[in-house]
């Protein structure tokens, strides 16, 4: 079995020592899907959502979750992002999150990217919420990851 990470010798809890890992380039794309009424759909589609811009505010929303991770996320490090984006995609009955994160540091920020995908989906289902509440947040996934010492990966 592959030791986990997150624990000690005595199976503690632990943040990973990342002090002797070589800085690298590194970059994580999550993605995740919302989906719901039509009616909804196009009040987002159409910015006609009565709290306002729906996609830049979970835009913003996604950006600054990313950056605050390690608050959320009791052993994640706290990074110094370079580079974090979110982008919407309409689809038949819903929208889909990718979020992109990228910094040059001694580790990954697949955890990053996650965050930002879904508190962008949380803020599109708070948004339209008054218009459908049974929207449906799902299939919230690491899609890439590059750098480090594990190098790339790609999802099937």
């Amino acid at each position: 079995m592959t030791k986990l990470t997150h624990l000690d010798d005595a199976g503690n809890a632990a943040m990973v020592d990342i002090s002797a890992k070589n800085a690298t380039m590194r970059e994580a794309i999550a993605e995740g899907r919302i989906t719901m009424s039509a009616e909804a759909l196009a009040a987002i589609r159409d910015g006609a959502v009565k709290k306002g811009d729906v996609l830049a505010t979970a835009r913003i929303a996604g950006i600054m979750a990313a950056k605050k991770t390690s608050e959320l996320i009791p052993l994640c490090h706290p990074l110094a992002l370079s580079k974090v984006a979110v982008d919407f995609e309409f689809e038949a009955a819903g929208i889909r999150v990718t979020a992109l994160a990228r910094l040059t540091g001694q580790t990954g920020v697949e955890m990053e990217a996650l965050t930002a995908a879904s508190i962008a989906l949380l803020t599109i289902y708070d948004m339209a919420k008054a218009i459908d509440k049974a929207m449906v947040i799902s299939d919230v996934r690491l899609l890439s990851k590059s750098g480090g010492k594990s190098g790339d990966w790609r999802a099937e």
